[in-house]
């Protein structure tokens, strides 16, 4: 279920914003027909297929004949729009040698031109429609898939058949000349220009590093200058008659309008649609696989270190399984809240460590399924000083406690109380949840595999197993988490010869000691025992700043409140806090590290 599922998108690259005079609407077409296609009363819908997950009823499903499945519902929030998400299973890895960047190039040249739309006409037609092109609000390439997004305001049944329609024509019938693929190479290469620097190096180097052997460690979605400057229109063609087709298509949309409607207009503008030729299997994105001579007791396998000296220090070991498709079901998903909760009490005790004044200004364990190339369990840590080696003892020491030693009761209680404020906080979230995340849970699930479940449906599962976890289950996942085929290892630094790539193998192949220490023991605050909270403020000002309901109250001190009571989302009230000048107050040579505090005040 998506909810229990981790974050896949790190690399996703998004379509650059191109402002164009506007051009007229088309025409519409008439209203389409009923839908054919819908899953039948008490049929399963395609995503729950090999599930007991119960089904989110608000969503309704469909497949066509053609094999393109779709799902549609309605949602009000925002009023008045439709969010339409069309997934493509075809994302970087799925790339030749000679095709590295083609995914990227594509999801470019479906703007350019199509079957209804003619050269530079898509961007500033779905503008005067009332699409917003931005970040993250037009399309993404990722490692597994590109999908296209439009969230249309204002929505009608007209508007509604003409976005589908010019949508269908983009998706099925773009325009791929060596013209346009020569307009639209150097765009891409302009993009891969800007988001180069320091981060992308490491990045790079850090996935080539731990994921050496696969195709992820080689493969990026913005691709590389000789592969973008060989492509042409017929090579590109032939990528796209590749993976662009129905079988390998998920249409969502969710929003404020009737979903037969919704389902009507993405049969009568995809229901016909033929792929060219045999439908091609996905590559073999290959399994994490240890050096020959590896330990198996502790695999450790490659080690990489990158000096960049503009970056922050930062380690990363990960501990590597072979990805595999899962049954996703209610079982599935009870041992991955287990997989969370330990996590979270290995979380709890490093930070505490690093608050009693540790060797790492933050450390983090997670688990992620990465790109449907591997299971990994990563520990990624920022050493306060040029001693790595003590911050990865350290770390590894109350790892090894975790390992050894299952979890008192009351820290697994502590644990429980806050999954349980987060479900209980989505089920009552449910009824504002935005149309956009909606339509993205969904393309979430399809992309790594797995079923979509109710936010009642998450509290329920959490419910009705949390009696059964116990400090020996939870002892039992925590070592399959550090349990793999190979563990890897990246160090950024600034300072070179500061670590070396037999330095840390030789760290990480030593026998730690458990460290209990860490462990934190619950104590019982009454309110007096707190700081008061002190005499309440002086107001000097207090007027509405002229915006709807909006007022800002002014108090002797210098600080300013900003209210604004609405019943946009009721029951929930959200807070903010700004304080200092931001980037403002770093000098030149110190900017390198205001992600990294970030990074430490949410961590």
């Amino acid at each position: 279920m998506t909810d229990f599922t981790r974050a896949l998108r790190r690399l996703a690259l998004i379509l650059p914003a191109v402002l164009l005079a506007p051009q007229p609407l088309l025409a519409q077409e008439p209203a389409p027909p009923t839908p054919q296609h819908l899953t039948p009363a008490g049929g399963t819908p395609w995503i729950y297929e090999g599930s007991d997950v119960p089904r989110d009823k608000e969503w309704i499903f469909g497949e066509l004949p053609n094999g393109l499945r779709y799902a549609v519902r309605s949602n009000a929030v925002p009023p008045d729009q439709v969010s339409v998400r069309v997934r493509i299973d075809a994302g970087s890895l799925h790339e030749d040698e000679s095709e590295l960047g083609y995914a990227h190039l594509l999801e470019h040249l479906l703007f350019r031109e199509s079957k209804y739309l003619g050269p530079a006409e898509a961007i500033p037609t779905w503008q005067r429609l009332g699409a917003t092109f931005g970040s993250d609000t037009n399309a993404e390439t990722s490692p597994t898939h590109t999908v296209f997004k439009l969230d249309l305001p204002n929505v009608d049944a007209g508007k509604l058949a003409e976005s589908m329609k010019l949508l269908s024509g983009m998706v099925r019938s773009p325009v791929l000349s060596d013209a346009n693929v020569q307009a639209e190479v150097p765009i891409v290469l302009a993009e891969k220009r800007e988001r180069g620097g320091p981060a992308e190096r490491a990045g790079n180097a850090s996935r080539e590093v731990l994921f050496a052997g696969q195709r992820l460690a080689t493969r990026s979605p913005i691709g590389t200058e000789a592969t973008l400057g060989a492509a042409t229109g017929a090579s590109v063609s032939a990528f796209y008659r590749r993976w662009y087709r129905p079988e390998n298509t998920v249409v969502v949309a969710a929003g404020d309008i009737d979903p037969q409607q919704l389902a009507a207009e993405i049969e009568a503008w995809f229901g016909d649609w033929e792929g060219e030729g045999a439908l091609v299997p996905a590559p073999d994105f290959g399994d994490p696989v240890a050096p020959a001579g590896a330990d198996p007791a502790n695999p450790v396998g490659e080690i990489g270190v990158v000096v960049e000296p503009d970056l922050p220090r930062s380690f990363t070991y990960a501990v590597m399984r072979p990805w595999r498709p899962v049954q996703d079901t209610v079982a599935y998903n009870e041992g991955l809240l287990r997989d969370a909760l330990a996590q979270a009490l290995i979380n709890r005790r490093l930070e505490s460590r690093a608050r009693a004044g540790g060797s790492y200004l933050y450390a983090q364990v997670s688990q992620d399924d990465v790109s449907r190339s591997a299971d990994m369990t990563f520990v990624n840590f920022a050493p306060l000083t040029g001693d790595w080696k003590s911050a990865l003892d350290d770390i590894r020491g109350v790892i090894a406690d975790a390992l050894a030693t299952p979890p008192s009761q009351e820290e697994i209680d502590r644990e429980l109380a806050e999954f349980e404020i987060v479900f209980t906080s989505q089920v009552e979230q449910r009824r504002v949840l935005p149309g956009p995340r909606l339509a993205d849970d969904i393309v979430n699930a399809v992309d790594i595999r797995e079923a979509v479940a109710a936010p009642e449906t998450v509290l329920m599962v959490f419910n009705s197993m949390r009696e059964t976890i116990t400090p020996e289950r939870v002892l039992e996942h925590t070592r399959a988490l550090f349990a793999g085929d190979v563990i890897r290892a990246a160090y950024v630094t600034p300072e070179a010869g500061e670590a070396s790539e037999a330095a840390i193998r030789a760290a990480l192949g030593e026998t730690i000691a458990a460290d209990a220490e860490a462990r934190i023991t619950a104590q019982a605050i009454a309110f007096d025992d707190l700081p008061a909270v002190g005499e309440p403020g002086e107001v000097v000002a207090q007027a509405p700043i002229g915006v709807l309901d909006i007022e800002q109250v002014e108090f002797a001190n210098g600080v300013k409140a900003i209210l604004w009571a609405n019943d946009a989302e009721p029951g929930r009230v959200a807070v903010k806090v700004r304080f200092g000048t931001g980037y403002r107050a770093f000098a030149p040579d110190e900017a390198v590290y205001a992600n990294l505090g970030y990074a430490a005040l949410i961590g």
